[in-house]
Protein backbone atom coordinates (compact mmCIF):
# COMPACT_ATOMS: atom_id res chain seq x y z
CA UNK A 1 0.00 0.00 0.00
CA UNK A 2 2.94 2.31 0.55
CA UNK A 3 4.30 1.83 -2.98
CA UNK A 4 0.61 3.19 -4.33
CA UNK A 5 0.73 6.01 -1.85
CA UNK A 6 3.89 7.25 -2.94
CA UNK A 7 3.47 6.85 -6.94
CA UNK A 8 0.07 8.73 -6.19
CA UNK A 9 1.63 11.39 -4.78
CA UNK A 10 4.06 11.84 -7.14
CA UNK A 11 2.06 11.91 -9.92
CA UNK A 12 -0.11 14.45 -8.48
CA UNK A 13 2.71 16.57 -7.24
CA UNK A 14 3.74 16.43 -10.74
CA UNK A 15 0.63 16.97 -12.89
CA UNK A 16 -0.37 19.30 -10.19
CA UNK A 17 2.77 21.70 -11.12
CA UNK A 18 1.68 21.57 -15.04
CA UNK A 19 -1.84 21.99 -14.19
CA UNK A 20 -0.99 25.32 -12.47
CA UNK A 21 1.75 26.09 -14.93
CA UNK A 22 -1.19 26.26 -18.02
CA UNK A 23 -4.04 28.17 -16.06
CA UNK A 24 -1.82 30.70 -14.67
CA UNK A 25 -0.57 31.65 -18.07
CA UNK A 26 1.91 34.00 -18.29
CA UNK A 27 1.20 36.50 -15.35
CA UNK A 28 4.55 38.47 -14.44
CA UNK A 29 5.99 38.09 -17.66
CA UNK A 30 6.54 39.78 -20.86
CA UNK A 31 3.27 38.90 -23.04
CA UNK A 32 4.09 37.91 -26.65
CA UNK A 33 2.64 41.38 -28.51
CA UNK A 34 5.00 43.22 -26.82
CA UNK A 35 7.79 41.33 -28.11
CA UNK A 36 6.55 41.35 -31.74
CA UNK A 37 6.00 45.29 -31.38
CA UNK A 38 9.41 46.31 -30.14
CA UNK A 39 10.43 43.86 -33.35
CA UNK A 40 8.42 45.75 -35.60
CA UNK A 41 9.10 49.20 -34.57
CA UNK A 42 13.05 48.40 -35.10
CA UNK A 43 11.78 47.30 -38.43
CA UNK A 44 10.25 50.86 -39.30
CA UNK A 45 13.64 52.51 -38.01
CA UNK A 46 15.49 50.09 -40.71
CA UNK A 47 13.38 50.89 -43.36
CA UNK A 48 14.04 54.71 -42.62
CA UNK A 49 17.94 54.19 -42.65
CA UNK A 50 17.93 52.04 -45.83
CA UNK A 51 16.18 54.68 -47.47
CA UNK A 52 18.65 57.22 -46.53
CA UNK A 53 21.45 54.61 -47.64
CA UNK A 54 20.15 54.17 -50.93
CA UNK A 55 19.20 50.91 -50.36
CA UNK A 56 15.75 50.53 -51.10
CA UNK A 57 13.29 53.09 -53.23
CA UNK A 58 10.94 55.31 -52.07
CA UNK A 59 8.16 52.80 -53.47
CA UNK A 60 9.66 49.76 -51.67
CA UNK A 61 9.97 52.37 -48.14
CA UNK A 62 6.34 53.24 -48.36
CA UNK A 63 5.29 49.33 -49.09
CA UNK A 64 7.70 48.21 -46.80
CA UNK A 65 5.99 50.43 -44.01
CA UNK A 66 2.59 49.87 -44.95
CA UNK A 67 3.12 46.32 -43.99
CA UNK A 68 5.05 46.62 -40.97
CA UNK A 69 2.28 49.04 -39.16
CA UNK A 70 -0.38 46.33 -40.12
CA UNK A 71 1.73 44.29 -38.45
CA UNK A 72 1.75 46.69 -35.54
CA UNK A 73 -2.18 47.33 -35.24
CA UNK A 74 -2.66 43.26 -35.05
CA UNK A 75 -0.03 43.43 -31.90
CA UNK A 76 -1.07 46.11 -30.53
CA UNK A 77 -4.67 44.63 -30.35
CA UNK A 78 -3.36 41.14 -29.34
CA UNK A 79 -1.80 43.01 -26.02
CA UNK A 80 -4.62 45.05 -25.42
CA UNK A 81 -7.39 42.08 -25.34
CA UNK A 82 -5.03 39.37 -23.80
CA UNK A 83 -3.36 41.73 -20.86
CA UNK A 84 -1.18 39.43 -18.63
CA UNK A 85 -2.30 36.47 -19.97
CA UNK A 86 -0.34 37.36 -23.25
CA UNK A 87 -3.87 36.38 -25.01
CA UNK A 88 -3.64 32.88 -23.65
CA UNK A 89 -7.73 31.75 -22.99
CA UNK A 90 -7.82 31.00 -19.34
CA UNK A 91 -10.87 28.62 -20.62
CA UNK A 92 -8.15 26.56 -22.72
CA UNK A 93 -5.49 26.74 -19.92
CA UNK A 94 -7.79 25.33 -17.27
CA UNK A 95 -8.63 22.31 -19.78
CA UNK A 96 -5.08 21.77 -20.38
CA UNK A 97 -4.27 21.46 -16.59
CA UNK A 98 -7.07 18.86 -16.24
CA UNK A 99 -6.04 17.01 -19.27
CA UNK A 100 -2.59 17.00 -17.77
CA UNK A 101 -3.73 15.78 -14.57
CA UNK A 102 -5.54 12.90 -16.01
CA UNK A 103 -2.44 12.20 -18.85
CA UNK A 104 -0.34 11.79 -15.86
CA UNK A 105 -2.40 10.26 -13.34
CA UNK A 106 -5.16 8.14 -15.64
CA UNK A 107 -2.42 7.38 -18.37
CA UNK A 108 -0.19 5.81 -15.90
CA UNK A 109 -2.68 3.21 -14.31
CA UNK A 110 -4.20 2.18 -17.81
CA UNK A 111 -0.41 1.49 -18.78
CA UNK A 112 0.38 -0.25 -15.52
CA UNK A 113 -3.31 -2.25 -15.77
CA UNK A 114 -2.32 -3.66 -19.37
CA UNK A 115 2.11 -4.02 -18.77
CA UNK A 116 2.00 -4.32 -14.72
CA UNK A 117 0.30 -6.87 -12.32
CA UNK A 118 -2.33 -5.80 -10.36
CA UNK A 119 -2.81 -6.90 -7.20
CA UNK A 120 1.17 -8.78 -6.38
CA UNK A 121 1.80 -8.01 -3.53
CA UNK A 122 4.81 -7.23 -2.28
CA UNK A 123 7.51 -10.38 -2.65
CA UNK A 124 9.55 -10.36 1.02
CA UNK A 125 11.62 -13.25 2.12
CA UNK A 126 8.90 -14.82 3.52
CA UNK A 127 6.77 -15.06 0.73
CA UNK A 128 9.34 -15.31 -1.75
CA UNK A 129 9.88 -18.78 -0.19
CA UNK A 130 6.44 -19.97 0.19
CA UNK A 131 6.23 -19.45 -3.48
CA UNK A 132 9.03 -21.33 -4.03
CA UNK A 133 8.06 -24.42 -1.59
CA UNK A 134 4.22 -23.89 -3.40
CA UNK A 135 5.89 -23.88 -7.00
CA UNK A 136 7.87 -27.10 -5.75
CA UNK A 137 5.27 -29.03 -4.09
CA UNK A 138 3.13 -28.52 -7.71
CA UNK A 139 5.39 -28.70 -10.21
CA UNK A 140 4.73 -31.33 -13.40
CA UNK A 141 5.70 -35.04 -12.60
CA UNK A 142 7.77 -37.06 -14.26
CA UNK A 143 5.27 -38.37 -16.97
CA UNK A 144 4.26 -34.79 -17.23
CA UNK A 145 7.66 -33.81 -18.65
CA UNK A 146 8.21 -36.61 -20.94
CA UNK A 147 5.40 -36.18 -23.04
CA UNK A 148 6.78 -32.89 -24.20
CA UNK A 149 10.40 -34.05 -24.85
CA UNK A 150 11.14 -35.16 -28.54
CA UNK A 151 12.50 -38.47 -29.01
CA UNK A 152 16.42 -39.16 -28.33
CA UNK A 153 18.62 -40.34 -30.78
CA UNK A 154 21.01 -43.11 -29.57
CA UNK A 155 24.58 -41.85 -28.28
CA UNK A 156 26.26 -44.35 -31.00
CA UNK A 157 24.65 -45.69 -34.04
CA UNK A 158 23.67 -49.19 -32.53
CA UNK A 159 24.37 -52.01 -34.86
CA UNK A 160 21.70 -54.88 -36.20
CA UNK A 161 23.44 -57.04 -33.80
CA UNK A 162 23.46 -54.49 -30.86
CA UNK A 163 19.76 -54.18 -31.22
CA UNK A 164 19.05 -58.05 -31.80
CA UNK A 165 20.93 -58.38 -28.43
CA UNK A 166 18.63 -55.72 -26.96
CA UNK A 167 15.15 -57.59 -27.98
CA UNK A 168 16.40 -60.90 -26.68
CA UNK A 169 17.11 -58.97 -23.63
CA UNK A 170 14.17 -57.39 -22.91
CA UNK A 171 12.52 -60.74 -23.81
CA UNK A 172 14.43 -62.40 -21.03
CA UNK A 173 13.71 -60.12 -18.36
CA UNK A 174 9.63 -59.81 -19.24
CA UNK A 175 9.61 -64.25 -18.66
CA UNK A 176 12.23 -63.29 -15.42
CA UNK A 177 11.08 -60.63 -13.62
CA UNK A 178 13.22 -60.94 -10.52
CA UNK A 179 16.29 -61.55 -12.74
CA UNK A 180 18.84 -58.86 -10.78
CA UNK A 181 21.41 -58.71 -13.31
CA UNK A 182 19.29 -58.60 -15.88
CA UNK A 183 17.48 -55.09 -15.07
CA UNK A 184 20.43 -53.66 -14.14
CA UNK A 185 22.13 -54.86 -17.91
CA UNK A 186 19.01 -53.68 -19.53
CA UNK A 187 18.73 -50.05 -17.24
CA UNK A 188 22.65 -49.56 -18.99
CA UNK A 189 21.63 -50.44 -22.55
CA UNK A 190 18.38 -48.89 -22.79
CA UNK A 191 20.37 -45.69 -21.51
CA UNK A 192 22.70 -45.89 -24.33
CA UNK A 193 20.03 -46.32 -26.81
CA UNK A 194 18.32 -42.79 -25.73
CA UNK A 195 15.30 -45.03 -24.20
CA UNK A 196 15.42 -43.39 -20.30
CA UNK A 197 12.03 -44.10 -19.51
CA UNK A 198 12.70 -47.72 -20.25
CA UNK A 199 16.15 -47.30 -18.37
CA UNK A 200 14.82 -45.70 -15.18
CA UNK A 201 12.04 -48.84 -15.04
CA UNK A 202 14.45 -51.43 -15.65
CA UNK A 203 16.64 -49.47 -12.51
CA UNK A 204 13.36 -49.33 -10.56
CA UNK A 205 12.85 -52.76 -10.40
CA UNK A 206 16.56 -53.81 -9.64
CA UNK A 207 15.84 -51.25 -6.13
CA UNK A 208 12.79 -53.25 -6.04
CA UNK A 209 14.23 -56.61 -6.30
CA UNK A 210 17.07 -55.77 -3.99
CA UNK A 211 14.67 -54.34 -1.67
CA UNK A 212 16.28 -52.95 1.72
CA UNK A 213 20.10 -53.87 0.20
CA UNK A 214 19.78 -50.97 -2.10
CA UNK A 215 22.91 -49.01 -2.04
CA UNK A 216 22.91 -44.90 -2.35
CA UNK A 217 24.40 -45.61 -6.06
CA UNK A 218 21.56 -47.38 -7.15
CA UNK A 219 19.19 -44.56 -5.97
CA UNK A 220 21.59 -42.20 -7.67
CA UNK A 221 21.52 -44.25 -11.29
CA UNK A 222 17.85 -43.96 -10.95
CA UNK A 223 17.62 -40.01 -10.22
CA UNK A 224 20.00 -39.54 -13.26
CA UNK A 225 17.98 -41.58 -14.91
CA UNK A 226 14.89 -39.91 -14.14
CA UNK A 227 16.54 -36.08 -14.75
CA UNK A 228 17.74 -37.13 -18.41
CA UNK A 229 14.57 -38.13 -19.32
CA UNK A 230 13.22 -34.91 -18.42
CA UNK A 231 15.41 -33.00 -20.17
CA UNK A 232 17.21 -31.74 -17.45
CA UNK A 233 14.61 -31.44 -15.13
CA UNK A 234 14.21 -32.44 -11.66
CA UNK A 235 10.59 -33.93 -11.07
CA UNK A 236 9.01 -35.10 -7.53
CA UNK A 237 9.36 -38.65 -8.86
CA UNK A 238 13.77 -37.89 -9.27
CA UNK A 239 13.75 -36.01 -6.12
CA UNK A 240 12.45 -38.63 -3.71
CA UNK A 241 14.75 -41.17 -5.16
CA UNK A 242 17.45 -38.45 -4.26
CA UNK A 243 16.10 -38.20 -1.02
CA UNK A 244 16.81 -41.90 -0.57
CA UNK A 245 20.22 -41.08 -1.58
CA UNK A 246 21.34 -38.66 0.74
CA UNK A 247 19.38 -40.52 3.59
CA UNK A 248 22.07 -43.52 3.12
CA UNK A 249 24.79 -41.06 1.76
CA UNK A 250 24.27 -37.30 3.13
CA UNK A 251 27.26 -36.43 0.99
CA UNK A 252 26.86 -37.83 -2.02
CA UNK A 253 27.82 -35.35 -5.15
CA UNK A 254 25.53 -36.45 -7.88
CA UNK A 255 22.71 -36.27 -5.12
CA UNK A 256 23.38 -32.81 -3.94
CA UNK A 257 24.31 -31.43 -7.69
CA UNK A 258 20.76 -32.68 -8.56
CA UNK A 259 18.90 -30.97 -5.04
CA UNK A 260 20.53 -27.79 -5.56
CA UNK A 261 19.42 -28.34 -9.67
CA UNK A 262 15.92 -28.58 -8.48
CA UNK A 263 16.22 -25.42 -6.11
CA UNK A 264 16.91 -23.38 -8.72
CA UNK A 265 14.15 -25.07 -11.19
CA UNK A 266 11.67 -23.70 -8.76
CA UNK A 267 12.46 -20.56 -7.47
CA UNK A 268 15.03 -20.76 -4.86
CA UNK A 269 18.51 -20.07 -6.38
CA UNK A 270 19.64 -19.26 -2.92
CA UNK A 271 19.69 -22.68 -1.57
CA UNK A 272 20.68 -23.98 -4.96
CA UNK A 273 23.86 -21.42 -4.86
CA UNK A 274 24.60 -22.83 -1.33
CA UNK A 275 24.81 -26.43 -2.20
CA UNK A 276 26.44 -25.50 -5.31
CA UNK A 277 29.16 -23.70 -3.64
CA UNK A 278 30.23 -26.29 -1.38
CA UNK A 279 29.99 -29.20 -3.67
CA UNK A 280 32.68 -26.67 -6.03
CA UNK A 281 34.71 -26.01 -2.93
CA UNK A 282 34.78 -29.24 -1.31
CA UNK A 283 35.54 -31.33 -5.38
CA UNK A 284 37.28 -33.42 -5.96
CA UNK A 285 38.51 -31.29 -9.09
CA UNK A 286 37.27 -33.99 -11.58
CA UNK A 287 33.85 -34.90 -10.02
CA UNK A 288 30.99 -35.31 -12.81
CA UNK A 289 29.11 -32.85 -11.09
CA UNK A 290 31.94 -30.10 -10.89
CA UNK A 291 32.06 -29.00 -14.49
CA UNK A 292 28.15 -28.48 -14.84
CA UNK A 293 28.61 -26.58 -11.45
CA UNK A 294 30.77 -24.11 -12.71
CA UNK A 295 29.54 -23.60 -15.71
CA UNK A 296 26.13 -22.20 -14.23
CA UNK A 297 26.90 -21.23 -10.34
CA UNK A 298 28.16 -17.41 -11.91
CA UNK A 299 24.09 -17.02 -12.95
CA UNK A 300 22.88 -18.55 -9.86
CA UNK A 301 24.76 -16.19 -8.05
CA UNK A 302 23.82 -13.63 -9.46
CA UNK A 303 19.86 -14.57 -9.11
CA UNK A 304 20.59 -15.57 -5.53
CA UNK A 305 21.65 -11.82 -5.20
CA UNK A 306 25.19 -12.91 -4.04
CA UNK A 307 28.33 -11.29 -4.79
CA UNK A 308 30.35 -14.30 -6.09
CA UNK A 309 33.71 -14.65 -8.10
CA UNK A 310 34.22 -18.25 -9.76
CA UNK A 311 37.46 -19.90 -8.13
CA UNK A 312 40.21 -20.22 -11.20
CA UNK A 313 40.04 -24.04 -12.59
CA UNK A 314 42.46 -26.58 -11.42
CA UNK A 315 45.21 -26.62 -13.45
CA UNK A 316 44.75 -23.34 -15.00
CA UNK A 317 47.73 -21.64 -15.34
CA UNK A 318 47.82 -18.20 -12.86
CA UNK A 319 46.89 -15.03 -14.81
CA UNK A 320 49.98 -12.88 -15.36
CA UNK A 321 49.81 -9.43 -14.47
CA UNK A 322 52.04 -6.44 -13.83
CA UNK A 323 54.99 -6.08 -11.86
CA UNK A 324 55.59 -3.90 -8.59
CA UNK A 325 58.42 -2.14 -11.04
CA UNK A 326 55.90 -2.00 -13.65
CA UNK A 327 53.46 -0.22 -11.73
CA UNK A 328 56.07 2.00 -9.77
CA UNK A 329 57.09 3.01 -14.08
CA UNK A 330 53.32 3.47 -14.76
CA UNK A 331 53.27 5.93 -11.99
CA UNK A 332 55.53 8.08 -13.22
CA UNK A 333 54.28 7.81 -16.82
CA UNK A 334 52.19 10.52 -18.75
CA UNK A 335 49.16 9.44 -19.50
CA UNK A 336 49.71 8.52 -23.02
CA UNK A 337 52.67 6.58 -22.06
CA UNK A 338 50.30 4.71 -20.13
CA UNK A 339 48.11 4.16 -22.23
CA UNK A 340 50.69 2.77 -24.90
CA UNK A 341 52.56 0.60 -22.04
CA UNK A 342 48.74 -1.16 -21.51
CA UNK A 343 48.65 -1.50 -25.35
CA UNK A 344 52.06 -3.20 -25.11
CA UNK A 345 51.06 -5.70 -22.58
CA UNK A 346 47.43 -6.31 -23.97
CA UNK A 347 49.09 -7.14 -27.15
CA UNK A 348 52.11 -9.52 -25.77
CA UNK A 349 49.46 -11.57 -24.10
CA UNK A 350 47.52 -11.41 -27.56
CA UNK A 351 50.03 -12.87 -29.21
CA UNK A 352 51.00 -15.26 -26.42
CA UNK A 353 47.06 -16.83 -26.34
CA UNK A 354 47.69 -16.85 -30.51
CA UNK A 355 50.49 -19.29 -30.53
CA UNK A 356 50.62 -20.71 -27.37
CA UNK A 357 47.26 -20.69 -26.12
CA UNK A 358 46.28 -20.25 -22.41
CA UNK A 359 43.45 -20.54 -19.80
CA UNK A 360 39.65 -18.96 -20.47
CA UNK A 361 41.02 -16.65 -17.82
CA UNK A 362 43.44 -15.40 -19.76
CA UNK A 363 41.13 -14.94 -22.33
CA UNK A 364 38.42 -13.71 -20.93
CA UNK A 365 41.15 -10.87 -19.18
CA UNK A 366 41.75 -10.45 -22.96
CA UNK A 367 38.50 -9.53 -24.11
CA UNK A 368 38.33 -7.45 -20.82
CA UNK A 369 40.88 -5.51 -21.85
CA UNK A 370 40.11 -4.36 -25.30
CA UNK A 371 36.32 -3.28 -23.76
CA UNK A 372 38.27 -1.28 -22.07
CA UNK A 373 40.81 0.31 -24.51
CA UNK A 374 37.45 0.69 -26.72
CA UNK A 375 38.84 -1.88 -29.25
CA UNK A 376 35.73 -3.71 -29.77
CA UNK A 377 36.79 -5.19 -33.25
CA UNK A 378 39.69 -6.81 -31.71
CA UNK A 379 37.77 -7.94 -28.69
CA UNK A 380 35.21 -9.27 -31.38
CA UNK A 381 37.75 -11.33 -33.38
CA UNK A 382 39.29 -12.58 -30.18
CA UNK A 383 35.58 -13.40 -28.99
CA UNK A 384 34.94 -15.76 -32.19
CA UNK A 385 38.19 -17.46 -31.91
CA UNK A 386 37.44 -18.20 -28.26
CA UNK A 387 34.16 -19.99 -29.53
CA UNK A 388 36.38 -22.57 -32.27
CA UNK A 389 39.28 -22.86 -29.27
CA UNK A 390 36.89 -23.73 -26.84
CA UNK A 391 33.92 -25.29 -28.71
CA UNK A 392 33.88 -28.55 -26.89
CA UNK A 393 34.57 -27.26 -23.34
CA UNK A 394 30.89 -25.40 -22.59
CA UNK A 395 32.96 -24.41 -18.70
CA UNK A 396 35.72 -23.19 -20.40
CA UNK A 397 33.34 -21.46 -23.25
CA UNK A 398 31.18 -19.76 -20.29
CA UNK A 399 33.95 -18.43 -18.50
CA UNK A 400 35.19 -16.57 -21.97
CA UNK A 401 31.85 -15.06 -22.30
CA UNK A 402 32.02 -13.16 -19.21
CA UNK A 403 34.71 -11.12 -20.61
CA UNK A 404 33.15 -10.85 -23.79
CA UNK A 405 29.80 -9.08 -21.79
CA UNK A 406 32.18 -7.27 -20.09
CA UNK A 407 33.90 -6.14 -23.20
CA UNK A 408 29.98 -5.39 -24.68
CA UNK A 409 30.30 -7.72 -27.48
CA UNK A 410 28.16 -10.24 -25.85
CA UNK A 411 24.84 -10.44 -24.35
Amino acid sequence: MLFWIITAAIALIVSGILAYALMRGRSGGEPPAAYDLRVYRDQLKEVDRDLARGVIGAEDADRTRAEISRRILAADAQLQKGGETGGQPQGLGRVLGVAAVLGLVGGSLLIYLDLGAPGYGDLGLKTRIKMAEKARETRPSQAEVEKTIPPRAPMNEPTPQFLDLMEKLRAAVKTRPDDLQGHKLLARNEALLGNFRAAYEAQQAYIDILGDKAQASDYADLADLMVLGAGGYVSPEAEMALRQVLERDPRNGVALYYIGLMYAQVGRPDAGFQIWNRLLREGPDDAPWIPPIRGQITDLAMLAGVDFTLPAAPGAAPLKGPTAEDMQAAGEMTAEDRQDMIRNMVAGLAERLGSEGGSPEEWARLLGAYGVLGETDKAKEIWAEAQQVFADNPQALATVRAGAQRAGIEQ
